[in-house]
C-alpha cells in the first residue's frame, strides 16, 4: 500500500495576486453588466418616448383632417408642437436622471470594491 506524503499548509492557499486578480475580474464584469443594465433602461425609456411620439403624431394627423377651417388647423399645429417642446424637454430630464443614477450607483460599487480590497489586503498582511 502506497501512502501520499502530508501536503504542506502552503500548496492549497492561492497566492495574495491570484485573489486581487480575481477580484479584478469580478469586479469588471459587474462594471459590465451594470453598464448593460443601464443601456437597456435607456433603451426601454427611448421607445417608450418614441411609441408616446408616434401616438401624438398619428392623433396630429386624425385632428388635422377633423379640423374644417384654417384656424382650426393652426390651433391644432401650435398645441402639437407645444406639446411636443414639453415632452422633449421632459424625457431630456429622465435620461439625465437615469445617467445620474448610473454614475451614483457605479461610484458605490467601486467605492465598496476597493473598501473589500484595502480590508482584505490589510488581512493578509496581518494573518
Amino acid at each position: 500500500m502506497q501512502t501520499q506524503p502530508d501536503r504542506s499548509q502552503f500548496a492549497l492557499q492561492p497566492s495574495p495576486r491570484a485573489n486581487n486578480g480575481l477580484r479584478f475580474l469580478l469586479a469588471a464584469a459587474d462594471l459590465q453588466a451594470q453598464a448593460f443594465k443601464a443601456m437597456m433602461r435607456c433603451q426601454i425609456e427611448t421607445h417608450s418616448f418614441l411609441k408616446h411620439r408616434c401616438d401624438q403624431n398619428v392623433r396630429l394627423a386624425d385632428d388635422l383632417v377633423a379640423g374644417n377651417e384654417f384656424n382650426d388647423a393652426f390651433d391644432v399645429l401650435s398645441t402639437f408642437f407645444q406639446n411636443a417642446t414639453s415632452d422633449y424637454a421632459i424625457e431630456a430630464g429622465r435620461v439625465a436622471s437615469i445617467g445620474s443614477k448610473l454614475a451614483s450607483e457605479t461610484g458605490r460599487r467601486v467605492q465598496k470594491g476597493a473598501e473589500t480590497t484595502v480590508e482584505d489586503l490589510a488581512a493578509s498582511t496581518v494573518g
